[in-house]
């Protein structure tokens, strides 16, 4: 959870459920569940260019205001698609950051200044030319004191943005900010019209994106139009009506009989309805959904460091993993695409044995009860596995399953749990390990420090290396257990092409969707 970030954050990863689980390890999806490439979308004239496209996701948004609403199912339905950036990411080569409202950028020898070149003829959807005004104003709402933005934490380096013309938007920083770039590629880095009501949002959007919202039904869908004279390459559907569907079979008999033509997040175990079915094809994509217990440390229990490594030992990750269907297990909080990810499993291995032992040293020999929140759209066979590890080695779980809204109020605003499992689906969240305020209550300044160092490196390399180290050191306090990294099934009709492969519980472009005759 897939909001630093806030719950923007957290929330985020809830929107994508246990069912995002899957057992491929990369590969695109043909005519047949075997196949491993992804056919090429046919010239126009074999395709309906009025078509429209229907796609599964398993939550949708609480609300369309992408600058205050936590939640990755916002960011999912909603960026590259309805809002744009001056830069986005390219999920198919592993998140490069690439061009969007910006043709290019430069960057100064002394990394405090970049430069950004906007395309010249974008459009908001109401018409209005889209200039470096528009920049100028959207960032400055980011960046102001006081200002409401999910993301303004991610832009505290920012010291000014200016214009120089129409067309050319310049950023000067107060320190290196080695993440700059890819915070722009995020909802913090999207291009509002100059005055935009942000609260207006949520009934009418303005954004300058290929699609706009033309209808939401609360509950149901929430549907996607193209707009005509988009300033970039036409959409090859002139619809994509997203079908918010939570449970998995339901999900599977929505797209065995039409009703949708992309299932995203399909579970695993349901996998076989498909295989081996002509009508259907299977594409495998990697994820950033990270299944996390969290360790409440603000609770006494919870701060003794022998407890958290007692319960991270308890659990058994293999067979966490069987349950819900398929995953990698990583052993900490950083996936395999990011570049300083580091495999970290051999900490706290599972060890039954031994978690007594650390129990028993913290004074709860005799025994331990604890309760878990639990979001209700998360399949019972995970916790089912926790509370079975746990009575293993004399802790007695109590789960107690709530609306994501109850999560979001509960523990991750007031912090008030003592145990709570929830997806972290965002891209690049290692920083909230670094936020003291964070609903984990982890605070480390040795790990903040070695993020402070990492945003302002000279290189690359050097940054990778301070979060790798960084991370280690998260793994050896364990404000968290990280159960399992969610692998992507996306279930696909034939006839269905252009489909996003990668982390699409995060994001989901529709541009290159396109349907046969």
């Amino acid at each position: 959870m897939r909001r630093g970030r806030s719950i923007a954050v957290v929330a985020l990863t809830l929107t994508v459920g246990l069912w995002s689980v899957a057992c491929g390890t990369g590969g695109e999806v043909g005519t047949e569940a075997s196949n491993t490439t992804q056919s090429a979308t046919p010239p126009d004239d074999q395709l309906n260019l009025n078509g429209t496209a229907n796609v599964r996701f398993a939550l949708e948004p609480v609300s369309l205001n992408t600058f205050t609403t936590a939640g990755v199912a916002l960011d999912q339905a909603l960026l590259d698609n309805v809002y744009q950036g001056m830069v986005t990411v390219d999920g198919n080569a592993k998140d490069k950051i690439v061009p969007a409202l910006a043709t290019s950028w430069d960057q100064s020898p002394d990394g405090l200044t970049y430069t950004f070149h906007l395309v010249q003829n974008a459009k908001f959807h109401d018409g209005a030319p889209l200039t470096s005004a528009d920049v100028v104003w959207s960032l400055q709402q980011v960046t102001a004191p006081g200002s409401k933005s999910l993301r303004a934490q991610d832009f505290t380096s920012v010291a000014e943005v200016s214009a120089s013309d129409p067309a050319t938007v310049t950023i000067r920083l107060k320190q290196r900010d080695t993440n700059l770039l890819w915070n722009l590629t995020q909802r913090g880095g999207i291009v509002y019209k100059t005055g935009t009501d942000f609260a207006a949002l949520d009934g009418a959007d303005n954004g300058s994106g290929p699609f706009r919202v033309t209808q939401w039904n609360r509950g149901s869908t929430l549907t996607l139009s193209r707009v005509d004279g988009y300033w970039g390459p036409a959409p090859k559907v002139a619809k994509v009506v997203f079908h918010y569907i939570i449970d998995g079979n339901t999900a599977n008999n929505a797209e065995l009989t039409g009703q949708t033509d992309i299932q995203t997040a399909t579970d695993p175990t349901l996998l076989s309805a498909f295989t081996g079915n002509d009508k259907f094809g299977i594409l495998r994509g990697n994820s950033t959904d990270e299944y996390t217990l969290a360790f409440n440390e603000a609770n006494p229990i919870f701060a003794n460091p022998d407890v958290r490594h007692a319960i991270r030992q308890a659990l058994d990750k293999k067979a966490i993993i069987k349950a819900v269907g398929a995953g990698i297990q990583i052993g900490g909080p950083v996936p395999p695409q990011d570049p300083w990810y580091e495999d970290l499993t051999s900490i706290d291995q599972y060890n039954p044995d031994n978690a007594k032992k650390l129990l028993a040293a913290a004074g709860y020999g005799n025994g331990l009860t604890l309760t878990l929140e639990f979001p209700n759209h998360y399949v019972t066979a995970l916790s089912d596995v926790l509370v079975s590890n746990l009575k293993d080695v004399g802790i007695t779980l109590n789960v107690r399953s709530v609306e994501f809204q109850t999560w979001l109020s509960k523990v991750y605003k007031n912090h008030d749990y003592e145990l709570s499992v929830v997806n972290h689906a965002e891209a690049h969240d290692v920083n909230n390990y670094a936020r003291a305020d964070y609903y984990f209550g982890y605070n480390n300044p040795q790990v903040q420090q070695w993020y402070k160092e990492a945003l302002t490196a000279e290189t690359e390399d050097a940054r990778n290396a301070l979060l790798k180290k960084m991370t280690r050191q998260i793994s050896q306090d364990a404000p968290c257990d990280w159960l399992f990294l969610v692998e992507l099934n996306t279930v696909v009709r034939k006839g269905i092409y252009g489909v996003p492969q990668h982390e699409t519980n995060n994001r989901f472009p529709a541009t290159k969707l396109a349907v046969a005759k």
